[in-house]
């Protein structure tokens, strides 16, 4: 379609999916630009966000996907072409990166088409890459995670791979990158209830900045997630420039960009740079190395809805947290019913609470499935909580006191898992959860689900159930003649 120059400078100013598109032109002019829907997603969420209408967003994109231009380049040239007293703060793990990025804006805000479309100039007496000024007093400031101080505000902070790959896997560094972001990167928003800040990376450990954030779910993050090659369905909706939604079905299976990486190539990919980095950095789902103690297939599944299971016994098995009032651990509780020597989890309660809670949690939950035996492990908060419920007469309350550590305890019955005799619903709300973390034990960011999971298998295993006479349906846990 022919438009007037008029036409198009008006387009770059309402859409821009057009102003990214020809920002890659004015810095790649050699390079074919491919177009694809995940870079329509980005835009209209960046819209979003412009407009105020989202205060914090996370986007995880594979590595090579424009992310860096649509976000740290091109919204934040559009942003100050809509108001170019804006302030915005943009952040790399390096200052080289972030001073390039920092280039390639201020050369698309000094092209002419640019200045066509926007009023906004920029300040002739503050030529600083890393510090560029607009007539308006706006400004963008280049930063390094972790560098110098800074001793400016602003009401966009844009942060931009935050780590380097091959920094991921050390603890120093990812919790340098998460603390300067929780004591000094976040204090610096002019305004903290209006004030916005993204984020775009490449997912690299489950402990990163972005699972920090999402752990702790602190903030109302929203989140792009878009894997390079799709798990499920996906069916996304994207809001047109100019009105109408383009909806965009995603299957299981399929590459996020084809036309620039296909199947075959990703597949190449995944073999050069193995699993693990692979689910990081292109499925955006980061498991920790190691583990496999533990395989998903090995577990066997049943419908709770759908089964007639008549128990022997309902046994729960307590992981607390490591002494009272502990709030930075989790305290996990999982369910079981036993036939023989078949266990099928029933529940799996899992929260941060402190010790009131954590004693009135092990009430409830023995209440709620009819437990006959609660196993705790007689150390830090549970040697306490033990003694309290026998005092008190809780029914059921064991003391366990595990012979091995927590890994060769997992290792000692795994061979339960593996033969068949432990099961898992088909579905449940805290399944996911459950799972990963027992396939990347002893690696995972957390181990309370395991050690729960172990300590149960491992009082099962040195009793016979075969022959125990007393059978307890497996929902209200009443005794069945």
């Amino acid at each position: 379609m022919n438009m007037t120059q008029e036409e198009f400078d008006a387009l770059l100013r309402t859409d821009l999916c057009t102003f990214i598109e020809r920002s890659f032109y004015e810095l790649n002019p050699e390079t074919e630009y491919l177009p694809n829907w995940h870079i329509e997603k980005i835009a209209e969420e960046l819209e979003k966000c412009r407009r105020g209408e989202t205060k914090r967003l996370i986007i995880n994109v594979p590595p090579r996907s424009l992310k860096s231009h649509c976000v740290s380049v091109a919204f934040v040239a559009s942003l100050l072409g809509h108001n170019p007293a804006e302030q915005i703060i943009a952040t790399s793990y390096g200052q080289d990166l972030a001073d390039k990025h920092a280039l390639d804006c201020r050369t698309i805000m000094m092209s002419s088409w640019y200045q066509r479309a926007f009023a906004t100039r920029l300040n002739s007496t503050r030529p600083a890459v890393n510090d560029f000024k607009t007539t308006k007093n706006g400004f963008r400031l280049s930063v390094s995670i972790g560098g110098a101080a800074i001793g400016r505000g602003a009401q966009f902070i844009i942060i931009d791979d935050p780590l380097k790959p091959d920094e991921a896997l050390s603890d120093t560094q990812r919790k340098a990158v998460n603390d300067w972001f929780d004591h000094t990167l976040i204090t610096r928003l002019n305004n903290k209830q209006s004030g916005c800040i993204i984020i775009i990376m490449q997912r690299l450990h489950e402990d990163d900045l972005v699972g920090h954030l999402l752990d702790r779910g602190v903030g109302n993050w929203k989140l792009l997630r878009f894997p390079a090659i799709a798990e499920e369905d996906e069916v996304h909706e994207i809001s047109m420039p100019f009105g109408g939604v383009r909806k965009v079905v995603r299957r299981a299976g399929e590459a996020l960009h084809p036309e620039r990486e296909p199947l075959d190539v990703l597949q190449e990919i995944r073999l050069t740079q193995g699993e693990y980095n692979f689910a990081g950095q292109y499925q955006q789902a980061p498991a920790p190395c190691g583990g496999g103690m533990v395989k998903s297939e090995w577990f066997r599944t049943f419908s709770l809805e759908e089964s007639n299971l008549q128990f022997q016994t309902i046994l729960q098995s307590w992981d607390t947290a490591n002494k009272p009032g502990e709030l930075s651990d989790f305290s996990v509780c999982t369910t079981w019913g036993i036939i023989g020597k078949h266990l099928y989890l029933l529940h799996v309660y899992r929260k941060r609470v402190d010790y009131p809670e954590l004693k009135r949690a092990v009430r409830e939950q023995a209440d709620a499935f009819q437990a006959r035996v609660i196993l705790i492990e007689d150390r830090a908060s549970g040697t306490q909580l033990l003694q309290e419920l026998v005092h008190e007469g809780v029914y059921g309350a064991q003391s366990y006191k595990p012979t091995m550590d927590k890994i060769m305890r997992l290792h000692s019955v795994s061979s339960t898992i593996e033969n068949g005799f432990a099961h898992l619903p088909k579905q449940a709300e805290w399944l996911a959860t459950y799972l990963h973390e027992l396939v990347t034990f002893p690696k995972a960011k957390y181990d309370d689900q395991a050690d729960s999971t172990s300590q149960a298998l491992d009082w099962a295993k040195q009793r016979d159930f075969g022959h125990t006479a007393g059978i307890f349906n497996a929902f209200t846990g009443e005794p069945i003649a």
